[in-house]
């Protein structure tokens, strides 16, 4: 790796507050959009945006398709996962892989999402999107496709969460699931559930609550171990 790129990973890791990367394998339980999904792990579940990549919101043209290419990869499937932050939404953005598949980069071949290298060029994925341009591929088979950072700041309000920077694109909500709210609480003795800590961990950015930074708020809750529906 040369210097440029190790001190852009560095900036990464400090901005999110994720010191190193982390290696794990878990189910892909559902797939929310063409860059989004959630994976099962024995602590609980967790939300993960593919790193280096921006797909389509869903609203958008071509937002369903990328989603059921994901979906294809992935749903249903054991992954190998290796995180590279943790995002201001309390989101894990990683890298997949699936039976030796780079996922990230199969989306961006296939046409079916925009390279995202935000931090350092990414000369691999670069390539890909050139080549899916060139055929064209997926996307790239539309007249003048809008990427996706500027279809949201053209529709602010269609997209739940506020996105990039660092930042994956708009998800759905855990409230949606949980029926929580964003309230006054900033603490784990406050939490009532795992649920309720991951929902203002995750969605109300309340950071504190995971007091070493492994991406799983209130270790006594959600902890391995502990038991969860």
């Amino acid at each position: 790796m040369n210097t440029i790129r190790l001190l852009a990973c560095i900036a990464l890791c400090c901005a999110s507050g994720l010191t190193q990367a982390v290696e794990f394998t878990a189910k892909v339980i559902a797939v929310l959009d063409g860059d989004t999904v959630m994976v099962k792990r024995a602590n609980g579940l967790v939300k993960i945006r593919l790193a280096e990549i921006d797909a389509p919101e869903r609203a958008q043209t071509f937002g369903e398709t990328s989603k059921r290419s994901l979906s294809d990869m992935v749903l249903n499937k054991q992954v190998k996962i290796v995180s590279q932050a943790i995002d201001q939404y309390g989101r894990m953005v990683a890298h997949l892989n699936v039976n030796g598949l780079d996922v990230n980069a199969e989306q961006i071949r296939r046409g079916m999402a925009w390279e995202y290298s935000n931090y350092h060029s990414n000369h691999a994925l670069i390539a890909l999107q050139e080549e899916a341009r060139q055929v064209p591929r997926g996307l790239w088979a539309l007249n003048n496709p809008t990427p996706p950072w500027e279809w949201r700041k053209a529709h602010p309000n269609t997209v739940t969460n506020p996105t990039h920077a660092a930042a994956p694109p708009g998800t759905v909500p855990l409230e949606t699931t949980f029926g929580f709210t964003c309230g006054g609480k900033k603490f784990c003795s406050e939490m009532a559930s795992c649920e309720e800590a991951r929902h203002y961990f995750t969605q109300c950015g309340i950071k504190t609550l995971d007091g070493n930074g492994d991406g799983v708020p209130c270790e006594k809750l959600c902890g391995a171990g502990m038991s969860k529906k």
